[in-house]
């Protein structure tokens, strides 16, 4: 079977590799679909802090059941999505149920090979049913949980101000399920095509661009309050470390991004504004349960988010041009 394999940095190719066969409690699935994620990307360029090559990378995917092993009672056929999140089941983690941040969580293109490929096999517990959606929303679910996890970690209440720094695919996710609890919304970024692409199909309340003055607008827009919740998604380390300066007295922080460096913070800062700091990781299967309705309830603007379709055998020439922030890429996808 093919399977795409970045082996360094800079180089990504298609291999031929054997087809999987299930074994017991796992099931085989026909991949149909494999977003592009910016973890895909940094992987390509090198800069991914939790990551050994070769490696078949992809862990947006949606494709059918092809084949089960003994023990499974999903039918051959099923359309289904995948939850890349490989967890042990006994960790203390586990045991609570969050297996987003299981102690020995293994990733789908990550820790572990991934499904940019005609198969990948995986657990049972790790597809779900995608009925009543396409095979493109449904290779979408993974980046936007991960989105509606931050947002339900926060606990927001109806018309919270809700602030997001950095407005890509993981940001988008943030802002869409913050509307959708009843928050007013506000983008940060620096891109001003992301930024309009927030406004015009997610209708964000606000669409601020980050620079020099970006504390004096977002305070201005606050009345000098701030943001009752502010979500990191930037993956920048000076971004982490400002967002604690957009947190009202009493908020809550959450950084959804993962960097290899040390965050700190100014304690004074820290504690007169009561700060609860959250860290988002993954997401559960719930949270994939709620996308996935919302999807079905037409509340996500899916066909709006993919600006970039390749088959697979086109892909290793179009990560060189999707790195490129002037390409414009929200969600590419790869049909296999």
């Amino acid at each position: 079977m093919r399977t795409l394999v970045c082996d360094r940095p800079g180089d990504i190719a298609i291999s031929d590799r054997p087809r999987p066969s299930p074994g017991p409690g796992q099931v085989l699935v026909r991949i149909r679909r494999a977003g592009v994620c910016g973890t895909d990307l940094h992987i390509f360029e090198g800069s991914h802090p939790f990551l050994e090559y070769p490696r078949v990378i992809g862990h947006e995917l949606s494709g059918e059941v092809a084949e089960t092993g003994p023990g499974c009672a999903i039918a051959v056929g099923q359309q289904v999505y995948v939850i890349p999140y490989l967890a042990c089941g006994v960790c203390i983690a586990c045991r609570r149920g969050k297996t987003n941040c299981c102690q020995r969580i293994a990733v789908l293109g990550v820790h572990i090979d991934g499904g940019m490929a005609d198969y990948v096999c995986v657990p049972e517990a790790n597809v779900a049913p995608a009925d009543g959606i396409t095979f493109d929303q449904a290779a979408m679910i993974e980046f936007l949980a991960i989105g509606a996890h931050a947002i339900r970690r926060a606990t927001p209440r109806k018309d919270d101000r809700i602030l997001v720094v950095g407005a890509g695919p993981i940001g988008i996710g943030c802002l869409l399920f913050g509307k959708l609890k009843g928050g007013s919304v506000t983008a940060l970024d620096f891109r001003q095509d992301r930024l309009d692409f927030c406004r015009d199909q997610l209708g964000v309340d606000h669409a601020i661009s980050a620079g020099p003055n970006a504390s004096e607008t977002l305070s201005a827009l606050t009345s000098g309050d701030f943001f009752d919740i502010v979500i990191d998604a930037t993956g920048n380390v000076k971004s982490m470390m400002a967002g604690l300066n957009y947190v009202a007295h009493g908020g809550t922080y959450v950084l959804v991004s993962v960097v290899r460096d040390t965050i700190c913070f100014a304690d004074p800062e820290f504690h007169k504004r009561e700060t609860s700091l959250l860290g988002s990781r993954n997401a559960t299967p719930e949270d994939f349960a709620i996308v996935l309705e919302a999807m079905r309830e037409g509340l996500v603007p899916t066909e709006a988010l993919v600006t970039h379709r390749v088959s697979l055998d086109e892909a290793p020439g179009s990560f060189p041009v999707w790195i490129k922030p002037e390409t414009g890429v929200i969600k590419a996808l790869i049909e296999i």
